[in-house]
């Protein structure tokens, strides 16, 4: 393994990097007037922000390396680790607009909205351990691939997480979602940078297109086999874990409600995501080139994931290898950014003022949001200072929000549905996936290896649990579930309605919800006026599918060049 080429000129570049995007984002915090600026950006951000936070909220520093470990250890089809979630991000589309029709501030006031305030508590209790869980093992993941791709001994991880901690906390804790979403669009081409950065270097030093073909094996080059190690069904799995855990996530409500229109959160997630998907391209051909790259230079790894780093160290002369490492910080920043603003909101509008000061002035919660934020986020840094194994824990992470995922999206898609069975389904989930667990392997562990048949029979589990015990059990108050129901009906475009006058139905708009109380869809009622009704949902699911099409298109295209 190459030693470090850190450079001073490196250092000079990861130094603008940090003092750049933290006095941008310390600009922004100008434009923060009230609590409703600094949790959701007032709900006006274009379209072109919402892209570009949703794409950056969701890429970490950690998807490059593995990826493209992976790939240059089995071949291309290991896109599928990352591409798992591709199959649902045409669905984004259609539950936009939930989260910015319920009006909340929280994904926690939502589900209080439709269950009742003490479930909207098990979930904020849920959500802050979540938050200070992915901001550690994001911190910490960014602090380990950080010192390996710059040799390992140059920088200490626990260095970069406090560098990078105080970084985004500055601009985050005075600049709010405005602050974050800005400075994420600006942060998302520095991710895009990542994707593709080592590819020219790596195709002249091997040989281009011709010499990657010639080193490596034919099934290298194939866009799905058995060398990816998923099957029908764990891929299925892995698909309906993403789905469904998405919906519950606690920064949900900041990717879809903080734009200036409903068209806008339905965009920026969609294609946000998309972006990523794009992206993923990139780092699986790097593996194949890293791949062609050791074997021509007779270099042993003892870890596949060590090929990013080692590719970074021979390819990448001064000043590159320091703009490769602000990279790398730009993916893990954004996220804990836009944590941090909602960990903040989910504390101050969920306990501290519905049970510490009811009568708070708008002032008096921003500031509280800022100050919880700023602690919650202390949280998380003691978290990644303390923390060893980063992967098992996002899986985990990323488990358990799909089990409460059964209580949240049933919430929307079965009006039937009530607290109890809500809580019936996520203890359920829970149990079953922890005795299904164990008894696989004989131990007793918080955090399992993702395996596909515990999570399936723990969402099975679950989802049965919600029919039955809500049947079993008295309805929800009946104007709670109409007034819920009634909003996700109405149109959120219009602004400063008069007092008193409704919300516009949004099937007048076209933009009724195809995912809304599903065992509605056997009645005549929801097939009167289809495509007048719902052409919104329509259009831009189809259009999402069409550029899935195209991503799986361009790969394939990609790895035929030089056959």
């Amino acid at each position: 393994m190459p030693e470090s080429g850190f450079t001073w000129l490196d250092v000079a570049v990861l130094v603008a990097y940090f003092v750049g995007i933290t006095l941008f984002g310390l600009y922004l915090t100008r434009r923060i007037k009230s609590s409703g600026g600094y949790f959701l950006g007032e709900r006006k951000l274009p379209w072109w922000i919402m892209i570009g936070q949703a794409f950056s909220t969701g890429t970490r520093a950690d998807l490059p390396v593995v990826q493209a470990g992976a790939s240059s250890q089995y071949g291309f089809a290991t896109i599928w680790y990352q591409w798992k979630n591709m199959l649902i991000t045409p669905f984004y589309w259609l539950m936009s607009p939930w989260y910015r029709r319920s009006e909340s501030t929280t994904v926690a006031e939502m589900v209080g909205q439709r269950y009742g305030s003490q479930l909207a508590n098990v979930y904020t209790i849920f959500s802050l351990a979540f938050i200070i869980s992915n901001q550690g093992t994001m911190l910490k993941g960014a602090g380990k691939i950080v010192a390996a791709a710059t040799g390992g001994d140059f920088i200490d991880p626990n260095v970069v997480v406090l560098v990078m901690a105080a970084a985004f906390i500055l601009y985050s804790f005075f600049g709010g979602l405005i602050a974050t979403a800005y400075t994420e669009f600006v942060q998302s081409f520095l991710i895009i940078i990542l994707a593709f950065m080592l590819i020219p270097a790596g195709l002249w030093v091997i040989g281009g297109f011709r010499g990657l073909h010639e080193t490596l094996p034919p099934d290298f080059f194939r866009i799905y086999s058995e060398a990816s190690q998923l099957d029908a069904f764990t891929i299925a799995m892995l698909t309906l874990n993403g789905l469904v855990g998405i919906t519950a996530m606690p920064h949900m409500m900041s990717m879809h409600a903080t734009g200036k229109s409903e068209r806008s959160g339905r965009v920026g997630m969609t294609y946000g995501s998309m972006t990523k998907r794009f992206c993923t391209i990139g780092w699986a051909f790097t593996g194949l080139i890293v791949a062609a790259l050791i074997i021509q230079k007779g270099v042993n790894l003892e870890d596949a994931e060590q090929a990013f780093g080692y590719a970074c160290r021979e390819l990448l002369g001064p000043g590159m290898l320091g703009l490769m490492v602000a990279c790398l910080f730009a993916a893990n920043m954004s996220g804990c950014s836009n944590m941090m603003v909602n960990a903040g909101a989910l504390f101050t509008c969920n306990m501290y003022k519905p049970y510490v000061n009811p009568r708070a002035t708008d002032r008096e919660l921003m500031w509280t949001g800022r100050f919880s934020g700023l602690a919650l986020t202390g949280m998380g840094v003691v978290f990644a200072l303390s923390v060893e194994q980063v992967i098992d824990a996002f899986l985990f992470t990323e488990t358990i929000a799909a089990f409460m995922g059964i209580m949240f999206m049933g919430g929307v898609l079965w009006k039937r549905a009530n607290r109890h069975g809500a809580l019936a389904a996520t203890l359920a989930a829970f149990a079953v996936y922890y005795v299904v667990n164990y008894r696989m392997v004989d131990e007793l562990k918080l955090v399992y290896r993702w395996e596909a048949w515990p999570f399936a029979w723990a969402m099975l589990s679950g989802t049965a649990a919600l029919i039955i015990v809500s049947l079993l059990t008295r309805a929800e108050d009946r104007t709670r579930i109409d007034t819920f129901f009634d909003n996700m009906q109405r149109s959120t475009d219009d602004e400063n309605l008069p007092t008193g006058q409704p919300k516009p139905l949004a099937a007048d708009r076209g933009q009724d919800m195809l995912l809304l109380d599903m065992p509605g869809w056997l009645t005549a009622e929801r097939w009167r006026g289809f495509w007048r009704r719902y052409h919104e949902d329509l259009i831009g699911f189809a259009l999402a599918w069409l550029v899935v099409a195209g991503m799986l298109l361009m790969a394939w295209g990609l790895v035929q060049i030089g056959k």
